[in-house]
């Protein structure tokens, strides 16, 4: 289902952001930790199960909601940040599983410099911290230049203002690498392989209880990305559950009738979507966790639910019904 213009305009300021600089996949990555070598010389490595830092860069392709864009970000953390929600109960179908989310709770308040990320376990927040001069080769400007120099700005680094970036940044399958000079955190680097910005071919996309979801794209170089799909129908209204895949970038994959079954009966809010992101990830230990480079393309799309009508004043709804907080009619 395809919103027009004026309901894409109106929901952009409710779609949620996918949280946090490190993107959370199902399952691994096709460089991860192959660059564990190339980190810090001299330096004890830290936990690689920690992850510390990212530098990400996002290929979004255009859509109802904007121009075709090229960002990078990063942020290196002296520690892991705290995951408030803990999805649970697993039940796996294929290369999809569906979990539910759980808040814990702790006795003793965390206050504002730490959180709750086990019953009553607090994890302080982490303090970001620069490593240096960052030089990133294998992406392009607009204007042709080539290798990219960061700014550090309160410890976030990004392109410089004056500095656009190609779209496409690169060509599918160049080398991405990372260079950090060092400063409170060693020098290191870091390397991914790049990704052709992400085309959906499947249109109209229906949920149906006891039908799967069929999901189809143009499909990438073989051996280079992998296909992440989030599958969350209600946050809008407060998840109550979620579908993520990770799968092989083959063109093709259907969410299992099971799963999705299962998820409609949890609940739905109004404007559902599916995000489908095709992304590659390489790794570093340092010695405070790990650090990745990830380049991901991501499209969002609407999907379908019979009897679902989105809505975000109540002109959007029929006579006698009143658009609700979860921006559902009833």
């Amino acid at each position: 289902m395809k919103l027009p213009p004026r309901s894409l305009a109106k929901i952009s300021a409710f779609l949620l952001p996918i949280a946090g600089l490190a993107f959370a996949a199902c399952g691994g990555s096709s460089d991860s930790l192959a660059n564990g070598a190339a980190g810090s010389a001299g330096a004890t490595p830290g936990d690689p199960d920690k992850l510390v830092g990212s530098f990400q860069v996002k290929v979004t392709p255009a859509s109802d909601l904007g121009a075709a864009t090229t960002t990078i970000i990063g942020k290196i953390s002296d520690g892991p940040t705290p995951a408030t929600t803990q999805w649970i109960d697993p039940q796996t179908e294929g290369d999809c599983t569906l979990t539910t989310p759980h808040s814990p709770y702790c006795t003793t308040p965390c206050g504002s410099s730490a959180a709750c990320v086990e019953d009553d376990t607090c994890l302080a927040y982490p303090t970001a911290h620069g490593a240096g001069a960052v030089t990133v080769t294998g992406i392009q400007a607009a204007n042709g230049s080539t290798p990219l120099t960061l700014l550090l700005t309160n410890n976030v680094y990004q392109a410089p203002p004056a500095v656009a970036l190609a779209y496409p940044p690169f060509a599918e399958s160049d080398a991405v690498t990372v260079t950090a000079a060092g400063d409170y955190f060693p020098a290191f680097n870091l390397s991914s392989k790049a990704i052709a910005p992400l085309v959906i071919t499947s249109t109209n996309l229906a949920l149906k209880s006891g039908q799967g979801l069929a999901l189809t794209w143009t499909k990438g170089a073989e051996g280079t990305a992998r296909i992440h799909v989030k599958l969350d129908i209600s946050h809008h209204g407060g998840s109550k559950g979620q579908i993520e895949c990770d799968t092989a970038d083959s063109g093709a994959l259907t969410v299992s009738g099971a799963l999705i079954t299962k998820l409609l009966n949890l609940g739905v809010a109004g404007f559902p979507t599916v995000i489908v992101t095709r992304h590659t990830v390489g790794s570093t230990v340092i010695p405070s966790g790990r650090v990745e480079l990830e380049l991901s393309s991501t499209v969002e799309q609407s999907v379908s639910v019979d009897g679902l009508i989105s809505c975000t004043d109540p002109e959007d709804c029929p006579d006698g019904q009143e658009c609700q907080s979860d921006l559902t009619c009833k």
